[in-house]
């Protein structure tokens, strides 16, 4: 049996989601065969009234090298990060605008390339971790992304009382966390882009998520499910799921570790973050 955009809406009501904003992480090859492919699930979703958030990121156009002063410890690299990073980053003649269509599509996967693709979607400024949006609260969900302001879309959407759905995924996926580490008083890591002028600007970026498994039995309580074709949904209240995960953070910092002893990313997450300079502290 194939999904139809009325499976998917009718999901949605069944759900609640009606007319809410909606962070949506995706496998579109979770729901077996969906007539329309991803464009069938968009629309099924703006026909129930929501508004859909959606991941777009595009390290791989517009990644850079940091310049030498703005090397900083602590920032989830690897041994030899700075000096490698120098011929092996791809976006030294680029410069991005919201209006860019570039995205990971490997890692992101065909729903948001799909939404990226829509003429009235809305994109947020950050040239390595955007957020796009379709629908009635696009422009509320993303207008604060910023390069130093990653996840104000996710903020944003905790603020409106919105949920993210897991589609076919696992909680490795949650983003929200990432923000959840930021308010448990984290610093973010730092990678680089090119700012208006050409030259390499500091962006915030997410850290590792391998461990973010572990958050299962502390969202259980507020998490609600559905199967859609063959797809197990899983919502969790963006309100809710940020101040749990943030308190289980506050509690035990080894909380997001993956478990790995060669993850610089999580050793630094654990120790707080980068140690920035004084004009960002």
């Amino acid at each position: 049996m194939s999904v139809a955009k009325r499976d998917v809406s009718a999901a949605a009501h069944t759900l609640g989601l009606s007319g809410r904003p909606l962070c949506v992480h995706v496998s579109l090859r979770s729901f077996g065969w969906v007539a329309g492919g991803a464009p069938t699930v968009i629309t099924g979703l703006l026909a129930a009234g929501c508004t859909l958030l959606v991941p777009t990121f595009s390290w791989e156009t517009y990644a850079v090298a940091p310049l030498p002063r703005q090397r900083l410890a602590q920032n989830g690299t690897s041994p030899g990060y700075y000096e490698t990073s120098q011929q092996a980053l791809p976006g030294a003649a680029r410069i991005y605008t919201p209006d860019a269509p570039d995205i990971d599509r490997a890692d992101m996967g065909a729903i948001p390339a799909a939404v990226l693709a829509m003429p009235r979607r809305v994109r947020g400024d950050h040239p390595l971790c955007s957020f796009t949006a379709v629908g009635p609260l696009a422009n509320e969900l993303v207008a604060a992304q910023q390069p130093l302001h990653v996840f104000a879309p996710l903020r944003a959407l905790a603020e409106m009382g919105g949920s993210v759905v897991l589609m076919g995924v696992g909680l490795t996926e949650l983003t929200l966390i990432h923000l959840a580490e930021q308010v448990a008083g984290r610093n973010l890591f730092r990678r680089w882009a090119n700012g208006s002028d050409g030259q390499p600007m500091a962006v915030e970026v997410g850290g590792c998520s391998d461990g973010f498994g572990k958050f299962e039995p502390i969202l259980a309580p507020v998490m609600r499910s559905t199967v859609v074709g063959q797809s197990r949904w899983r919502v969790y209240p963006a309100h809710e799921t940020l101040e749990r995960t943030a308190q289980a953070i506050r509690n035990d910092p080894l909380m997001t570790h993956c478990g790995r002893a060669d993850c610089n990313r999580c050793h630094d997450a654990v120790l707080d973050g980068p140690i920035l300079p004084a004009s960002e502290r």
